[in-house]
């Protein structure tokens, strides 16, 4: 019996393995930050064992509401990915599972790794409507690419879209390929629509250091990204400076931020009622846009979600408010779930990559809804 995890994303910390029915491990803490939650692992050499895996530290991680009703997920192929049950007393997670081969793969959520990150990045541009253009590096070096969708024209309206600045939710990447997919459809109405009166900008995954890193929320210099945005600095958070740069550059009409939520089974957005400038404008085009959501695609909803901000109270570093208050635009955070969507569960699956990329392609809708009255 073998746990490896020096792969792409990999995240584990073995404590003992002197039999199959007492595996104990660790989840990790971010490389430079003190978040542990996301684990992705191989485990072999245990085909048709009654295995039990023990994750120690769960009651100590950053969400561990998180585990609350939480299934992992798990893949011999690392395509294709299923729901493995775990129960959870408040301090250790355990899971009982008998792998039916060799080798397979469990993981927080199911991954979005860098080599598929890179080939939606070419398929992108193979579309002939897609221009890749690099902003700068990462704390480790690595390319912050944009994806530049449209006739980039003084009078398109700009749509910015950024996922993953938090590196271990990878459902965020997994919605941006759908989004891209049908965006990029030379037969799909709505995107040609689109493209006629808009220009998109597109940040597949903002934290490709903590993405490779298998970090859950940070950077490799330990950023939680979306604090950032008020005082970003080239040393801590390139990340954010480089794309919040641009912005200033193009302007934006509409952003939305891509997200999962550990703890909340649902998926929902949350906008910017609290920045000072919040106007009843700003507030009919969030209902428009929630209503038109729910049209396109049922397992959004919106009566679950974070509270309310307190008008003016709002945090600046967070992305979607730094966003809203100084383009004075539309802009939402919307938030996928680890866990199963109890909106619309599914008790082999849960959430998954797939769901998310339908999610992705469904936000078509209510952008062309909003599209007239966004300026």
């Amino acid at each position: 019996m073998k746990i490896s995890s020096n792969f792409d994303a990999g995240s584990i910390e073995i404590v003992s393995m002197e039999s199959f029915d007492d595996i104990q491990l660790r989840i990790p803490h971010d490389n430079a930050a003190d978040f542990a939650q996301w684990f992705y692992f191989r485990l072999q050499g245990a085909a048709y064992q009654a295995c039990t895996l023990r994750f120690l530290n769960a009651g100590e991680c950053a969400y561990p509401e998180g585990w609350t009703n939480y299934q992992l997920m798990a893949s011999y192929d690392r395509i294709n990915w299923f729901r493995v049950p775990a129960q959870y007393d408040g301090q250790v997670m355990t899971v009982e599972h008998v792998p039916l081969a060799n080798s397979l793969y469990y993981a927080y959520f199911e991954p979005y790794s860098h080599e598929q990150h890179l080939n939606l990045l070419g398929q992108a541009q193979g579309s002939g409507l897609c221009q890749i253009h690099d902003l700068g590096f990462t704390v480790q070096g690595r390319d912050i690419n944009l994806l530049t969708i449209g006739h980039e024209v003084e009078s398109d309206l700009k749509i910015w879209i950024t996922a993953r600045q938090h590196p271990g939710e990878t459902m965020a990447e997994w919605f941006v390929e759908g989004f891209l997919n049908r965006l990029l459809d030379p037969l799909d109405a709505t995107s040609r629509a689109l493209l006629d009166k808009a220009t998109f900008y597109v940040v597949p995954n903002m934290n490709p250091d903590g993405s490779i890193l298998g970090n859950l929320r940070t950077n490799a210099a330990g950023a939680n990204l979306n604090r950032e945005w008020l005082e970003p600095s080239a040393e801590k958070s390139p990340e954010v400076q480089l794309v919040r740069n641009k912005m200033l550059e193009t302007g934006v009409d509409l952003f939305l931020d891509i997200h999962g939520d550990e703890s909340l089974p649902y998926v929902f957005v949350a906008g910017t009622e609290g920045v000072p400038s919040y106007t009843d404008t700003i507030r009919q085009l969030e209902e428009k846009f929630k209503h038109y959501l729910m049209v396109a695609n049922p397992d959004f909803q919106d009566e679950v979600g974070y509270e309310k901000d307190a008008p003016g109270s709002a945090n600046l570093s967070l992305a979607t408010n730094w966003v809203g208050e100084n383009f004075k635009c539309l802009a939402f955070t919307l938030e996928m779930p680890f866990k199963d969507n109890a909106n619309l569960p599914d008790d082999d699956y849960g959430w998954n990559g797939q769901r998310s990329l339908r999610m992705g392609e469904a936000v078509l809708t209510p952008i062309y809804a909003v599209i007239n009255e966004l300026r």
